[in-house]
C-alpha cells in the first residue's frame, strides 16, 4: 500500500479522535515536535524500523521524540501505530496530521523576508494584513536576507509580493535593456 495513503488515513483518524477529545491543539503541538525530531535526529527513522528493537523500546523513543510527556490521545495513538506495525510511516503521519490540522483550523503559512530585522509591531501589522485578506490564521516566519538591499518580500499561500529594492533595481535594468 502507498505510504502517503496510509499516513493520511492514520492522520485523519488521529485528527478526528483528537477533536472528539478536545485535544487537537495539544496533539498538533506533539506532532510538530515529532516531525521536527525526525529532522533533528536522522537516525530515528532507521531505529524505529529496526526489526530487533522491542516495541517497548520503540515506544519510549517515540514518546521522547514527541516531547517527553505526550497526551493520553497521543500515547494511545502511538500504541496503535506500534500494534499495527506502522511505525515506519510515523514521520509521514505526523506531517500529514500537521497539514490536516492547519487546513481544519484555516492556518496559512506565511513568510516575511526583509533586509534587516523588523520590529514586532511591523511584523504583527503584516500578519494582520494577511489574516484580513485570507480570513485565516497566519503562522508567520520572518527571515533576514541582506541581498534584497531594502524593502520586503511577503509570501503566503500562492501569493508573493516582492517589494524589495533588489527587485526594483532588476526591473529598472530590464527596462533599460529594452530601450
Amino acid at each position: 500500500m502507498d505510504a502517503g495513503l496510509i499516513s493520511m488515513r492514520y492522520a485523519r483518524a488521529l485528527l478526528k479522535f483528537s477533536i472528539q477529545q478536545k485535544q487537537e491543539e495539544l496533539v498538533y503541538s506533539e506532532m510538530l515536535t515529532l516531525a521536527k525530531s525526525y529532522i533533528d535526529v536522522p537516525k530515528l527513522h532507521f531505529l524505529l524500523e529496526h526489526p530487533v528493537l522491542e516495541a517497548e523500546e520503540k515506544e519510549k523513543m517515540i514518546i521522547t521524540a514527541t516531547g517527553g510527556e505526550p497526551s493520553l490521545t497521543t500515547r494511545r495513538f502511538i500504541s496503535l501505530v506500534l500494534a499495527e506495525g506502522r511505525e515506519k510511516y510515523l514521520q509521514f503521519i505526523a506531517n500529514s496530521y500537521v497539514t490536516l490540522y492547519r487546513r481544519h483550523k484555516n492556518f496559512i503559512s506565511g513568510k516575511l523576508i526583509t533586509a534587516t530585522a523588523v520590529s514586532e509591531s511591523t511584523e504583527e501589522k503584516m500578519k494582520q494584513m494577511v489574516e484580513r485578506r485570507t480570513n485565516g490564521k497566519v503562522e508567520f516566519e520572518t527571515l533576514i536576507d541582506p541581498e534584497i538591499i531594502g524593502g520586503f518580500i511577503l509570501e503566503y499561500d500562492t501569493y508573493r509580493l516582492d517589494a524589495s529594492v533588489s527587485n526594483q533595481l532588476r526591473q529598472i535594468m530590464l527596462q533599460l535593456k529594452r530601450v
